[in-house]
């Protein structure tokens, strides 16, 4: 196998610049569409629809998800991991920035929130490329036994990316009045991610291709179209991977996205209050994280099992924590996020090792985008409308419910921390390869 010119220290900070800045751009627009959009991008006639509306756009990147996927996991099976991840990077920033520069709905009418859509979708369309790129990027350079541990460091780009745009809104909060905010501020951290992006475009770029990749690149002729061979030979760790993404996704989107969206407006939580209770918890996610892959190392699906099991559980303590004031509200996300650090961790390199190397990009990357249609682009949505047609117990009926599926899903796969990663079986249909 040609010897990676890559060291530890380069890799795992390559693969956690690129992650953290993708995300700190997908989470500026979660925030934005809960504080700002509906405000400014929607008719103001009617505040509920408006909200409803701008979360829908906040969908629309993980319809977008799955075409990234499949064009970058194109190029990153047949060209290379390195390549890949730069574009993917460059198509997430250029669409973040252009958001900052966007005239509003009381300028140019409809075509604002169309225009807003676009530039959602075309981050959906990066971030399609950038993950399975970023946990290739680190697994397949991992030293022995340490697949988990390095491809934790991507996992760690989510919380970090989030404590920087929460941290940015809440300074522009507490810096600006409302009327400066919403008049120019919000801007700010859209305008701002151009520097995070080029300073993850140098770090990717001194990177060379990995070990894993250059070998299978050595051997064996790329395959063609890796989309089409996933779908006919690669179904069943396809259908897996997506439901033991799909808890993770559910629990993260509801713990950010809709719990801001409820506590600011139903439970009457100060935008800045609300905020800071949703910074202090994400650090339970970020400490849980490397916590979880250690204990990985010894088994990715028994953990994943013990968590999604605490997921399920912790879906009927959900209302009653978040209803309960603002203790149980801080005491509602810190355990969501303490659960979701556990089952994030282990998930990106468990998923990748479903794949043979000649499709592990487009597989792995599918897999998650697939999951985040289904556990994250309408979960917002979705809880939003359970809590309003019946009552916010059922947004934790609806969590227990995706962790019932996640199980399903590790019921499907066998343990992966001893699959080889430059194994390339001619002909394999199912995770039991």
């Amino acid at each position: 196998m040609p010897k990676s010119i890559n060291s530890p220290r380069q890799v795992l900070f390559a693969s956690l610049v690129g992650t953290t800045v993708e995300f700190f751009d997908f989470y500026i627009y979660a925030t934005a569409a809960v504080l700002v959009f509906p405000h400014l991008f929607f008719p103001a006639t009617d505040p509920a629809s408006a909200t409803l509306a701008s979360l829908a756009t906040f969908g629309i990147a993980f319809l977008a998800r799955p075409i990234g996927s499949a064009l970058f996991g194109h190029f990153g099976d047949r060209v290379g991991r390195k390549t890949t991840l730069v574009v993917a990077l460059s198509t997430m920033g250029a669409s973040t920035v252009l958001i900052g520069l966007l005239p509003t709905y009381q300028t140019i009418g409809i075509a604002a929130p169309l225009l807003l859509a676009l530039c959602r979708f075309g981050q959906g369309l990066g971030l399609g490329g950038e993950w399975g790129g970023a946990i290739l990027l680190a697994i397949e350079n991992a030293l022995p036994g340490k697949r988990a541990w390095y491809g934790m460091f991507p996992q760690l780009g989510a919380p970090i990316g989030f404590l920087f745009s929460g941290g940015i809104f809440l300074i522009l909060s507490r810096l600006m009045t409302d009327r400066q905010f919403f008049l120019w501020g919000w801007r700010l951290p859209f305008l701002a991610s151009a520097v995070l992006v080029l300073l993850g475009l140098y770090v990717r770029l001194t990177i060379t291709e990995t070990p894993v990749f250059q070998a299978a690149a050595t051997h064996h002729e790329p395959v063609k179209l890796p989309l089409a061979s996933i779908l006919r030979d690669y179904w069943r760790p396809l259908l897996a991977g997506i439901l033991v993404c799909l808890c993770t996704f559910t629990l993260f989107y509801l713990m950010t996205v809709f719990s801001l969206s409820w506590g600011t407006t139903a439970l009457h939580y100060p935008r800045t209050k609300f905020l800071q209770m949703q910074l202090f918890c994400i650090l339970f996610f970020a400490a849980t994280i490397p916590l979880s892959a250690l204990m990985a190392e010894r088994g990715r699906r028994r953990v994943m099992f013990a968590v999604t099991i605490g997921i399920a559980l912790f879906g009927f303590a959900f209302a009653p924590l978040f209803a309960s004031g603002t203790i149980g509200a801080i005491a509602m996300m810190a355990l969501g996020l303490s659960l979701m650090g556990i089952t994030y961790a282990p998930l990106g390199t468990i998923v990748s090792e479903l794949f043979p190397t000649k499709v592990r990009y487009t597989g792995s990357s599918m897999a998650f985008s697939m999951a985040g249609i289904l556990g994250a682009s309408l979960a917002p949505y979705i809880a939003t409308d359970l809590a309003k047609t019946y009552n916010i117990n059922y947004v934790g009926y609806y969590l227990s419910t995706s962790a019932i599926l996640t199980i399903l899903g590790l019921l499907m796969i066998p343990e992966t921390k001893d699959e080889s990663l430059t194994e390339i079986p001619s002909s394999s249909k199912s995770p039991q390869r």
